[in-house]
């Protein structure tokens, strides 16, 4: 089978080589799937770099998130190991039984490879963590992009007013067709002011920051009272310093997500969410947002682009397409440029 495999630590670009290699052999608690569809993740970009929390052996092949088909013809939802050898980037994938999820009949299997981590976190950390209420008013940093996309439907679908804060006019663009009420361009307008204006001095009730540095920074400069910022990530490659001194005198909390440690902490409630997604994607108050989908040969860039932040919504990579047989298919061994 064909299958992505980085061999050395580097940008995805660089170091991701489409190699021909045996199909992976499923251990005990595991299934073996047909890769359908494989979501492109920023940590797939990490995993690449040598950056992520854990670091897999090399080589390895990246890609934490799919839809698949089982032995038996079902269609299904799986993440993999960061940390196994065996990822989604390939026509095959040896995954943990006990975690394997029924796909939704809403979604096609793109959609679907794009359901699970995005929406999860949004989930979580809207609903578990910071308690949104309808008629709240959410702050989204990054709209357009992956998780923020997810989490701006899920506000919408929640009852929030949703302002969305993005980068460039086309970003802009696409986080008004996905629903925000008022849209930001860090480019050209100060966050917390326009926040500010948007909300009558209030400021936001719940802030959903993958972003860090600046983005935490203004967004505890329009913190409504009693708000709460939720910290699912550092897209933006700083990770900044609280000053605690300053939640305690506009008295809002701070709350972090990890939502990796619900899938060890409390499986029954990842579960529980993937019911109320499936209902929610049934009638049509979410759908991800699949900004392309890219044959078997483009994920090394597709990874790439990622990882730059150049992208909105998802990037799915779907095997077996017509470009991935064409003449111009990379060959094995080599690489994307």
């Amino acid at each position: 089978m064909q299958a992505w495999r980085v061999h050395r630590n580097g940008e995805p670009r660089e170091v991701m080589r489409l190699d021909e290699v045996e199909p992976p052999v499923p251990g005990e608690g595991q299934v073996l799937l047909r890769v359908l569809a494989a979501n492109v993740n920023f940590p797939d970009a990490l995993l690449c770099r040598g950056h992520y929390q854990v670091r897999p052996p090399l080589p390895f092949t990246p890609g934490i998130e799919i839809c698949g088909e089982t032995p038996d013809g079902r269609r299904v939802i799986a993440t993999l190991d960061p940390g196994a050898s065996s990822g989604g980037f390939a026509e095959y994938a040896a995954v943990d039984a006990a975690g394997v999820l029924p796909a939704p009949g809403a979604l096609d299997d793109a959609e679907t490879a794009a359901l699970h981590i995005g929406y999860q976190t949004g989930w979580f950390a809207l609903h578990r963590r910071a308690r949104l209420q309808p008629g709240e008013t959410l702050l989204v940093h990054a709209a357009a992009g992956g998780v923020g996309s997810a989490a701006v439907q899920l506000g919408k679908a929640a009852g929030a007013t949703v302002i969305g804060v993005v980068g460039g006019p086309d970003k802009a663009r696409v986080a008004r067709e996905l629903g925000c009420d008022t849209v930001v361009d860090r480019r050209t307008e100060d966050i917390a002011a326009a926040v500010k204006e948007a909300t009558g001095g209030r400021g936001a009730d719940v802030v959903f920051d993958p972003v860090g540095g600046d983005a935490y920074t203004a967004s505890a400069r329009c913190v409504a009272f009693e708000g709460r910022i939720v910290v699912v990530g550092f897209a933006g490659g700083e990770v900044p310093a609280p000053a605690l001194n300053h939640a305690l005198v506009k008295n809002y909390a701070i709350l972090g997500l990890h939502w990796g440690l619900y899938n060890t902490k409390d499986p029954a409630a990842v579960l529980r969410c993937h019911d109320e997604l499936t209902a929610l994607a049934a009638r049509g108050a979410i759908k991800p947002l699949i900004s392309e989908r890219v044959p078997m040969k483009a994920a090394a860039d597709a990874v790439q682009r990622v990882a730059d932040g150049v992208t909105t919504g998802r990037i799915v990579v779907v095997p077996g397409t017509a470009q991935d047989t064409a003449p111009d298919a990379v060959p094995e061994g080599s690489t994307t440029r």
